[in-house]
């Protein structure tokens, strides 16, 4: 979505990635995604990983020394990009979806006021869990969504809905518990991650009116979404920033939330947020969904979390690391680069 996005306002976009990814100007860096090689579960901290990983990408960032890009957004989890961006001098975003673990928290810190770099966090609420000497370089950018995809369905019915992946630390069993409490219809959504606590907790509670209805497609979620009364948001972690809140805003769709991480920077006024792990303050949630306005989740997801958001407040970031670079007194490698160009088209 970002690479499209991009390319709808002017720019030409390469995606390093796996082979077998979608996108009409891939580059890949590997024949396959690590997961479908050595998978994480089996060969984490093992040196046959970590080589298939340093490989691929170090084939990527030969790639982008070789060719004439005016700047690199890094959405991984591998540290290594952000020191040879600040070796290399290429001005690099690097976006932090993700809690910042060790290996990543501290290449932050060694590298955070590389003027050619920068750092963003997907929510205010992730902004805090860094420590206060990094927030000045550390760029809020809220993720964004297809706003065209979703969007309000034609009719409303008189369900919930519950959707994402199916594992403790999402809280599926809570939303189960709040709908059997409101005497509310429930169909959740998702890949079962969890077999066992499948089986203990969500299981046994199933019936005519709380159903599983397996993992489906972005566009069939979209249309039950769009239909729904109401979506549940259930987060046991701290949730980096709520893509499931967000889309259902774009749906006309209020949220009842458990308060944790980003999900009330998200519903804002368009729901109703609870304390985390109280199934009863859910329900009585799902009770007042119906005081809403559906028409204001619109707007809100329109004006903070379309992809359209999203790409104003990249394109501001890159812009600054590319300035830097582009002066004259840089380096040769620095000269080569088009930037004057981008800048032009940034203006």
């Amino acid at each position: 979505m970002l690479c499209d996005g991009l390319r709808a306002v002017g720019h030409d976009v390469t995606l390093f990635a796996a082979g077998g990814s979608d996108d009409m100007d891939l580059f890949p860096i590997c024949d396959a995604p690590y997961e479908a090689v050595l998978p994480w579960t089996t060969w984490r901290g093992t040196s046959e990983l970590t080589e298939y990983q340093t490989e691929a990408f170090a084939t990527g960032w030969y790639a982008v020394r070789s060719g004439d890009f005016d700047v690199v957004h890094n959405n991984t989890l591998f540290p290594d990009i952000i020191d040879w961006a600040a070796r290399d001098k290429i001005p690099c975003v690097t976006s932090h979806h993700v809690p910042p673990f060790e290996t990543i928290r501290t290449v932050t810190q060694r590298y955070i006021a590389v003027p050619w770099l920068r750092f963003t966090v997907p929510s205010a609420a992730q902004h805090a869990s860094w420590q206060a000497s990094l927030h000045d370089r550390l760029h809020v950018v809220h993720n964004g969504i297809n706003t065209a995809s979703w969007k309000p369905g034609r009719q409303r019915s008189g369900y919930f809905v519950w959707s994402g992946r199916i594992t403790p630390n999402k809280g599926t069993h809570f939303a189960v518990h709040a709908a059997r409490l409101a005497g509310a219809s429930l169909r959740i959504f998702g890949p079962v991650e969890d077999a066992d606590y499948f089986t203990s907790q969500i299981e046994p509670y199933l019936s005519d009116d709380v159903t599983y209805c397996g993992h489906r497609s972005a566009q069939e979620l979209a249309t039950e979404v769009g239909s729904a009364l109401g979506v549940l948001a259930t987060p046991m972690w701290d949730e980096p920033f709520g893509l499931v809140a967000a889309e259902a805003l774009a749906c006309g769709t209020p949220v009842c939330a458990f308060d944790n991480g980003a999900l009330r920077e998200v519903v804002g006024s368009c729901g109703l947020v609870v304390p985390k792990g109280d199934a009863q303050a859910l329900a009585i949630a799902m009770s007042n969904v119906w005081r809403i306005n559906r028409d204001d989740c619109r707007s809100r997801a329109e004006r903070l979390f379309s992809s359209e958001a999203m790409i104003e407040g990249y394109q501001r970031l890159y812009e600054e690391a590319i300035l830097v670079v582009s002066q004259p007194d840089q380096p040769a490698i620095a000269s080569a680069s088009n930037a004057a160009r981008t800048r032009a088209l940034l203006a």
